[in-house]
C-alpha cells in the first residue's frame, strides 16, 4: 500500500490544496475549525478511490481533482455530524471538534461542508455529476436515521445491518467510483461496474471498521476502544454472537449492553464470548467477500498499475490495523 500512495503522492497533493481552497471562508471560526480538521490526520481514502477509478477511464482532468475535493468535504461533514450523534470525545486521535467548540459548531460546520460541496458540484454544470452526489448524500442521511432508529435494538438481523451500511457507506464509496465513469463519458455498464466495486469496497470498509473496534491497539484506533458498544451501536460481530450463543448468555449479554455503566469488565466479557464463537472471523471473513466481489469488477478493465493499485486497497481496506 505505501507504493501505492507513492504512485499517488503527486496527485493528492493536488487534491490537498484544492480541499483548502474549496474550505476557505470570510468567516475566521469556520478557518480555524478546518484547519484543525485538515491537520488532524484522515487517510483520504475517497479521493484516492476517485483518483484510482478515474486512471482505469482515462487521464486525470481539474474536474477529477475538484470532485476528490468535494468527496472529502461530503465524508468530513458526516463525520462531523456523527460525533454530536454518538457523543464522541476523539476524532482520529484528536479531539473530535464538538470536543473543542461544541455540538453547535460541529453541526454547523457540516452544513457548511454539505453545501460547500453541493455548491461547488453545480458549478461543473454537468447534471449527472449533481443527481449522482445528491443521491449518495440522500442515502448517507438514510443510513444514519436507520441506524439511530435501531439504537440499542438487539433484535436487528443481518438484512437490516447491510442495508444500513450500504447506505451509510458504501453510497458515497458508490458514487465516487462511479463519477470517474460519468466525467470519462464511459458506457453505463463501466458506469455500473465502477459503482458495484465502490459499493462493496464501502461494505466491506464499514465490516472492517466494526471489527477493528474490537481488535485495534488503542494507539492506532484514534477512539475509544469498544466505543460501538459503549454507545449501543449494531456491528457484525455483535450481531453473529447474540444470534450464536444460548438463550442465557443472550441475557447475559443484553443486560450488560444495556448498562448505563458500561464497564472495562463488561467489555472482557463480551469479546471473551466474541472470540469464542468466532464473531471477529466471522466479520473478517464478511469483509474480504465483500473485498472479492469489487476486486470482480476491474475484470472489465485493461491491465494497468491503476488496476493493481485498486486490487490493492481493497485488500488494504480489509486488513488495515487502524
Amino acid at each position: 500500500m505505501e507504493d501505492v500512495w507513492q504512485l499517488y503522492r503527486e496527485d493528492l497533493a493536488q487534491v490537498e490544496a484544492q480541499i483548502k481552497k474549496t474550505l476557505t471562508s470570510e468567516v475566521p471560526l469556520v478557518n480555524e475549525v478546518t484547519h484543525h480538521l485538515l491537520t488532524s490526520g484522515g487517510k483520504r481514502i475517497r479521493p484516492l478511490l476517485l483518483l484510482m477509478s478515474t486512471r482505469l477511464c482515462g487521464p486525470l482532468t481539474s474536474e477529477t481533482i475538484l470532485l476528490a475535493a468535494l468527496i472529502e468535504a461530503v465524508h468530513t461533514a458526516t463525520l462531523l455530524h456523527d460525533d454530536v450523534i454518538d457523543e464522541a470525545e476523539i476524532r482520529r486521535g484528536e479531539k473530535a471538534v464538538r470536543s473543542v467548540w461544541g455540538n453547535q459548531i460541529s453541526i454547523l460546520i457540516g452544513d457548511y461542508l454539505y453545501s460547500k460541496a453541493v455548491g461547488q458540484a453545480v458549478s461543473m454544470k454537468n447534471q449527472e455529476v449533481n443527481e449522482t452526489l445528491a443521491e449518495a448524500c440522500r442515502k448517507m442521511s438514510e443510513g444514519e436515521i436507520l441506524q439511530l432508529s435501531h439504537h440499542e435494538n438487539w433484535q436487528v438481523t443481518e438484512e437490516e445491518y447491510f442495508k444500513i451500511v450500504g447506505l451509510k457507506t458504501g453510497s458515497l464509496m458508490a458514487t465516487t467510483c462511479r463519477l470517474a465513469g460519468i466525467l470519462h463519458h464511459t458506457s453505463q455498464e463501466i458506469k455500473e461496474a465502477l459503482t458495484f466495486l465502490g459499493l462493496h469496497l464501502g461494505i466491506a470498509f464499514q465490516i472492517a471498521d466494526d471489527t477493528l473496534d474490537y481488535t485495534a491497539r488503542q494507539n492506532r484506533l484514534g477512539k475509544t476502544k469498544g466505543q460501538d458498544l459503549k454507545d449501543g451501536r449494531i456491528t457484525l460481530p455483535l450481531l453473529h454472537l447474540l444470534s450464536h450463543c444460548k438463550d442465557n448468555e443472550r441475557k447475559e449479554l443484553e443486560q450488560r449492553l444495556q448498562g448505563h455503566c458500561f464497564s472495562d469488565e463488561d467489555l472482557t466479557y463480551i469479546l471473551g464470548r466474541m472470540q469464542e464463537f468466532g464473531s471477529i472471523v466471522y466479520a473478517q471473513t464478511k469483509a474480504r467477500t465483500h473485498a472479492s466481489i469489487a476486486k470482480k469488477q476491474l475484470a472489465l478493465f485493461q491491465d494497468s498499475p491503476h488496476r493493481r493499485c485498486l486490487s490493492i486497497m481493497a485488500d488494504f481496506i480489509v486488513d488495515r490495523d487502524h
